[in-house]
C-alpha cells in the first residue's frame, strides 16, 4: 500500500493551504498539514485518547483524595524531553517549541505596550527540544501567570495605539531556520498521539492544584485577546479564542481539543500581530 504522505491531498486539505482568513503563517500550515498526514493520528491517536482519557479521568480523582501531593518536575521535564526525542515527529516537535515563542512573543507584546507597569519579560524561546529541559512546560505555565498577576488590573484604552507608536522591543520573528531538530527513524509520532500521553504524566507528577491551574489557563487566551485587541483597535480577536471564561474552572474533560484549540489561538494572534509589525 502507497504511504500516505505520498498521495495527493484531498480538497479540503488543499483548501487549507490557501486559508488564511484566520491569520496563521504558511510554515504553521505546513507543519499541521504533515502532522494531520501522519498515519498513528488515523490509526493509533484515537485508540489512545480512548484509554489514556480514562487513565487520566483516574488519575485526576486520585490526586483530588485528601492525600499528601507530591510533584517531580525534573522527571517530567526529562521523559518529555527524551520521547520528544526519539518517538515525536519532526513536525510536531517542531510545533511545540513553536508554542513556546508564540505565546513568549504575545505576553511580551501586552508587556512592552504597557508602560505603567513593570513586568519582567519572557524570555522562553527554545531552539531545540533539549532546551525544554529548562524552559520546561511548567515555567511556561506559570509565567504566563505571573504577567497576568504582575500587570494587575487591566486599564481600559481610550484609544488604540497609533502604529508608530507599538512598542515590539521584545518581539522575536519566528524564522524558517529557527529551531534545530535532527531526524531519528523511530520519530513517526504525530503531535495529537504525543499530547494524549503526556497528559496523564503533567496530572500525575504535578501537584493537584499545578494540575489544576494549567488546565484551566488556556481561558486565559479570550483575556489575552481582548486587551491586546484594545491595544491595536480589533476588537475581532476575542473571537480566535476557542477558551473563554477563565472564571469557570473545568476538570480534564476535552482536554486534548482544548491544548489544540489554544495552540491554534497563539499561532493565529502571533501571525495577527506580526502581519501589524510588518506594515509597520
Amino acid at each position: 500500500m502507497a504511504d500516505a504522505r505520498h498521495r495527493p491531498r484531498s480538497p479540503f486539505l488543499r483548501a487549507l493551504e490557501f486559508d488564511d482568513s484566520l491569520p496563521i503563517q504558511p510554515e504553521a500550515v505546513r507543519l499541521w498539514l504533515n502532522d494531520i498526514e501522519s498515519p498513528t493520528r488515523w490509526s493509533l491517536r484515537p485508540l489512545l485518547q480512548f484509554l489514556l482519557a480514562m487513565l487520566l479521568h483516574l488519575i485526576w480523582f486520585v490526586k483530588r483524595l485528601p492525600l499528601p501531593q507530591f510533584r517531580a518536575h525534573g522527571l517530567l521535564q526529562r521523559l518529555i524531553c527524551w520521547f520528544c526525542t526519539h518517538f515525536v515527529s519532526p513536525s510536531a516537535n517542531q510545533l511545540i517549541l513553536r508554542h513556546f515563542a508564540t505565546e513568549s512573543n504575545i505576553l511580551n507584546f501586552l508587556i512592552d505596550n504597557s508602560p505603567e507597569v513593570t513586568v519582567e519579560p519572557l524570555g522562553l524561546y527554545p531552539r531545540r527540544i533539549g532546551d525544554m529541559l529548562d524552559a520546561s512546560f511548567v515555567k511556561h505555565d506559570q509565567e504566563l501567570f505571573r504577567v497576568i498577576e504582575e500587570m494587575g488590573h487591566w486599564q481600559q484604552r481610550p484609544a488604540p495605539l497609533a502604529p508608530e507608536a507599538i512598542d515590539w522591543t521584545h518581539w522575536r520573528p519566528l524564522e524558517d531556520d529557527a529551531f534545530e531538530l535532527p531526524r531519528r527513524r523511530t520519530q513517526v509520532l504525530d503531535f495529537e498521539s504525543a499530547h494524549a500521553l503526556f497528559m496523564c504524566l503533567f496530572c500525575l507528577l504535578l501537584t493537584r492544584e499545578e494540575y489544576r491551574d494549567a488546565i484551566n489557563g488556556f481561558n486565559l487566551d479570550q483575556s489575552i485577546a481582548i486587551r491586546i485587541g484594545q491595544l491595536i483597535g480589533d476588537p475581532s480577536l476575542a473571537e480566535m479564542a476557542y477558551n473563554k471564561y477563565p472564571h469557570y474552572l473545568v476538570g480534564p474533560w476535552n482536554l486534548g481539543q482544548r491544548f489544540l484549540m489554544h495552540g491554534f489561538f497563539t499561532e493565529y494572534l502571533y501571525a495577527r500581530l506580526e502581519r501589524l509589525r510588518c506594515r509597520a
